[in-house]
């Protein structure tokens, strides 16, 4: 896989965004063997370009703020650069292997978040989360990635699975909080 990084994107380029996003890519080989352009944005978190309709190879774009970027960001943009090339590869909108990556938001952070608990760093944007549970991120990731991937699952049959997705972490919400293993991790005893 090949990065191209804009002018812009090369002043903010640190060890940490290029360490970052090259361990977000690995969990990507839809995207192995192509060229990505990687902008900076500095009035959202990031976006993803495709063009959409070309008879060239397309050109993938994936634009990121650096100060704030975080691994579902990353995550999220890539999941759109493989949403809009499944519109090139598939011959019939109806396919089977269209419909692995359906298009939209929310179900871009859906696939974002079932792809690797990499990708569970920060809380998603776009699906409807109760204040308690985006507050409390690193305590509900663990259980709201499972979730994303039994709505993947439901979606085979069931029309209205994220309906059903949002509902299963409302019902998280109202659980008494678990411990996360990060938050277990700083709180190891010191040696006296």
């Amino acid at each position: 896989m090949r990065l191209l990084f804009t002018p812009l994107m090369k002043k903010r380029l640190t060890r940490r965004v290029h360490t970052m996003l090259r361990a977000s890519l690995r969990h990507f080989p839809e995207l192995h063997g192509r060229t990505i352009t990687i902008g900076y944005t500095r009035t959202n978190l990031g976006s993803a370009v495709l063009p959409r309709h070309t008879k060239s190879e397309p050109k993938l774009t994936v634009r990121l703020n650096a100060r704030k970027l975080t691994y579902n960001t990353i995550g999220h943009e890539l999941t759109h650069l493989v949403q809009g090339l499944s519109l090139f590869e598939r011959p019939d909108r109806l396919s089977t292997a269209a419909n692995k990556f359906p298009g939209g938001e929310k179900q871009c952070d859906i696939w974002t978040l079932a792809r690797s608990s990499l990708f569970c760093d920060d809380a998603p944007s776009y699906l409807k989360l109760l204040r308690v549970v985006r507050e409390n991120w690193p305590r509900y990731a663990k259980s709201v990635r499972a979730l994303c991937i039994m709505a993947i699952e439901k979606r085979k049959t069931h029309r209205f699975y994220i309906r059903w997705l949002e509902s299963q972490i409302k019902q998280l919400a109202r659980k008494p909080l678990g411990k996360s293993g990060a938050l277990e991790q700083m709180q190891l005893p010191f040696d006296d």
